[in-house]
């Protein structure tokens, strides 16, 4: 085939594809088969396009399906088998992430804070293959604390705090800056902006004391010095590093304990389209409502995948997803969010708290239009989904003789 018949051909393909009611994401699975397979003829193409678009159209909603009580169903039943453990997360050891039905819930309630936050950090280029350049991320991400540093004592005698710095761990924590004493003279101005005080410096050690002799105030400077950032992110108290496999090959990952993911992508090294977090608050607040809808998809079915729940359609998390996000923010699914905002008296009165609901809605004159589906059956009339919502009306008529 020459090169003018094979462009002639994929012109036709893509003339083929395209004449579908196919969705854009379908048309370019079915380029990218083609693309794979080899070259195919117009009419194999054509075979493709139509299996698939009979495939899509059999795998709709039919109208007046009710899809939220099935989505309810298909998560709820699985649910039910879910543990209430916190699990290892993905074998990395020492940090513990919520799994189970705790993060299921955790979910759905839109939790303005995970009892376990973490991030996946990803990483760019060469901080992905070179672990020294990868340690160089860890150190920016993970928060240096005074007692990681070195020893602190206290000299009562003379009302200082002494603080004498390890030169090995400053080495190991600034591996881009090469003279300890600069190193030494950043954390003397930390401590004299974090805590108000002078300090006096001599090589690796550095003293400062109280303004006037005071045992508690000593006392009290070293308290709040063991609270000192110093250098990384105050929310990260642990960073682990892991060599993965990964499509593009080996690289290194960082699992972090803590989460503070605006802070996280701004980092130089650190790869901000694939990284992420598992609070979906956090992915709302730096990357938008769409990125949060696909964090709460990809949360909740990771979450059910880890308890070999797998079988639930993803279709179901979307939806729920949609519902959570349609209005442009978070919103729970509880008294506080959704099911607290119908429009349904009764609707709302069902879920919870319902004398407070039923009392409300007297006092203001509400009416229920029974609309839904819980209102419905709460009052035993048939619910307006499927054939209940079809009006079938038994007439006579008479059939007029035709002029001709």
């Amino acid at each position: 085939m020459t090169d003018a018949e094979y462009e002639h051909v994929t012109e036709d393909i893509e003339a083929v594809v395209e004449d579908t009611e196919l969705p854009r994401r379908l048309k370019d699975r079915i380029y990218e088969t083609v693309e794979e397979r080899g070259p195919i003829t117009t009419e194999q193409a054509n075979e493709i396009a139509q299996a698939t678009e009979t495939k899509y159209i059999d795998t709709r909603v039919d109208p007046l399906d009710p899809v939220g009580t099935v989505s309810a169903q298909s998560i709820g039943e699985p649910g039910t088998q879910m543990t209430m453990n916190t699990f290892h997360y993905a074998g990395v050891a020492e940090i513990d992430v919520t799994q189970g039905l705790p993060r299921l819930i955790e979910l759905v309630d839109a939790r303005k804070t995970p009892d376990t936050p973490m991030m996946t950090v990803y990483l760019d280029e060469e901080y992905a293959t070179d672990r020294e350049r990868a340690h160089e991320v860890v150190w920016s991400i993970e928060s240096t604390k005074i007692l990681s540093l070195g020893d602190v004592s206290t000299n009562v005698a003379d009302m200082l705090v002494q603080v004498d710095l390890n030169e090995e761990t400053l080495i190991e924590r600034w591996p881009t800056v090469d003279d300890v004493d600069e190193v030494a003279a950043r954390i003397a101005e930390t401590i004299e902006d974090a805590l108000g005080v002078s300090t006096r410096r001599s090589g690796t050690l550095i003293e400062f004391g109280p303004s006037e002799p005071s045992y508690r105030e000593l006392l009290q400077l070293v308290e709040e010095l063991r609270d000192v950032v110093f250098k990384g992110i105050e929310e990260v108290s642990r960073v682990v590093i892991r060599k993965e496999t990964l499509e593009d090959g080996e690289e290194f990952v960082l699992y972090t304990e803590g989460s503070a993911f605006g802070d996280v992508i701004e980092i130089e090294g650190v790869d901000a389209s694939r990284t992420t977090c598992n609070n979906i608050h956090e992915i709302y607040r730096n990357l938008g409502v769409e990125a949060a809808r696909e964090a709460i998809i990809n949360e909740t079915m990771d979450t059910l995948e880890e308890q070999g729940l797998d079988d639930v359609n993803v279709r179901h998390l979307m939806l729920v997803a949609d519902i959570m996000t349609n209005r442009g923010t978070i919103e729970s699914i509880g008294r506080h969010g959704i099911s607290g905002s119908k429009e349904s008296v009764l609707a709302r009165a069902a879920f919870e708290v319902t004398v407070n609901h039923l009392l409300d809605a007297a006092v203001h004159g509400e009416r229920d239009r029974l609309d839904g589906v819980i209102e419905n059956v709460i009052v035993g009339k048939p619910v307006a989904i499927g054939t209940g919502d079809v009006d079938l009306r038994m007439g006579s008529f008479s059939a007029q003789p035709s002029d001709d």
